[in-house]
């Protein structure tokens, strides 16, 4: 297992300079944003405003903190994230427009490249979660809460609000009763 702390997380702007993001992991490794195949950050959102657009992406979206937004495209579909752990997915090609609800938030974001991988991402709470590796790659990122992670291998960690592990292993996640996590699945269709 690889522990990807909070901490060590850098603040770059946007593609399209209208936000900061926070890189967690990406593939291949120091792949660009115009290169990569997969690619999960933290987003930090503070006005209304257009997302940068990604062809032949396909993204999700969990709003972490701060009241909400609402992502509208232009014929007339919106995602209304109001509550913490709200997902929407959507087509990175798909100009999309983000309207705040009351204030600035804070969200998780997975994307991949249609010809070169496919994801999958779920909010899970509090209680024992065994995780056989289904996927190539699999994340847990800890959204509140603490996570102890125990792996076959006998590793041990434990992760706080921010944190990221990588699952090279099939292992037992404990969250606490507060607890809410994500569970992200890559599997790489390109070799």
């Amino acid at each position: 297992m690889t522990i990807i702390p909070a901490a060590s997380l850098i603040a770059v702007p946007w593609k399209n300079g209208g936000g900061i993001t926070r890189e967690i992991a990406a593939g291949p490794p120091g792949a660009s944003l115009d290169a990569f195949a997969w690619r999960l950050s933290i987003a930090d959102v503070s006005s209304d405003g257009a997302f940068s657009v990604f062809p032949g992406v396909d993204r999700a979206l969990v709003l972490l903190d701060g009241a909400g937004m609402r992502l509208s495209d232009q014929s007339g579909r919106e995602h209304r994230l109001d509550e913490p752990l709200a997902m929407a997915q959507f087509a990175g090609e798909t100009p999309i427009h983000a309207s705040l609800i009351d204030g600035p938030t804070r969200d998780f974001n997975v994307m991949v490249r249609r010809d070169a991988a496919r994801m999958s991402v779920s909010v899970r709470r509090a209680g024992r979660h065994e995780l056989a590796q289904q996927q190539e790659l699999m994340f847990a990122y800890c959204a509140s809460g603490s996570l102890s992670v125990a792996c076959v291998d006998g590793r041990h960690a434990v992760l706080y609000p921010g944190d990221t592990v990588r699952i090279e292993r099939p292992c037992t996640i404990e969250a606490a009763g507060d607890a809410a996590w994500l569970c992200i699945g890559i599997e790489e269709t390109r070799a």
